[in-house]
């Protein structure tokens, strides 16, 4: 699968190095490409991840991650809409504190013609990285419409953690709360950002 990641942060460089690592073809878009954090990031990723320019990025992408801070979707997408279009975007975003959490239906207005999933906005960047507690796998719960779930669900797998299906995105402020809880006890109550939750039946 071709995989762009819109961010070079915590969040899209763990996505990425993961997916690389998995076999996927995973493109960058950055700002600066020569910089020592790209490449950093490239080195440790592998043959498999590459770098480019915002334009280029989406344009490689089957799949699009938005793992940026949450105010620069709304240009992101005015810029880049009618590339969109046609592509699985996944919005990392969070905006905690504020009205909206999401970047969903701004992505959803700009780009009618994108599949649009939240995902990966839930735990933090080292969960993602390390999915496991001891014999216990992370599961992490997004919304989707139900003709994206494939995808989405292998790419969660490829992460390493289980996905845990909350319903189409007009669900999306449940998974949204998930996320505020994750911060409310990791950061908010102190215990710490190896946090993950797990669904039980």
């Amino acid at each position: 699968m071709r995989i762009a990641i819109v961010g070079t942060g915590n969040i899209g460089g763990t996505l990425g190095q993961k997916w690389a690592k998995a076999g996927h073809a995973v493109m960058f878009g950055a700002r600066d490409v020569t910089s020592s954090k790209v490449q950093a990031l490239l080195a440790t990723a592998g043959g498999n991840a590459s770098a480019g320019t915002l334009g280029q990025a989406i344009a490689f992408g089957e799949v699009l991650v938005l793992a940026t801070p949450w105010s620069a979707v709304p240009s992101i997408v005015a810029e880049h809409a009618h590339a969109l279009n046609g592509k699985l975007v996944v919005d990392a975003t969070n905006n905690f504190g504020g009205p909206v959490i999401n970047n969903v239906q701004t992505i959803a207005a700009g780009a009618p013609g994108a599949q649009v999933v939240r995902a990966f906005n839930s735990a933090g960047w080292e969960n993602f990285a390390d999915p496991h507690f001891g014999a216990i796998q992370a599961d992490l719960l997004y919304c989707a419409p139900d003709q994206a779930r494939p995808v989405i669900e292998q790419l969660i797998a490829d992460v390493g953690m289980r996905p845990m299906w909350v319903g189409d995105l007009d669900l999306v402020q449940l998974v949204d709360a998930v996320g505020s809880l994750w911060v409310t006890l990791a950061l908010r109550r102190g215990l710490g950002r190896r946090l993950a939750f797990k669904v039980l039946t």
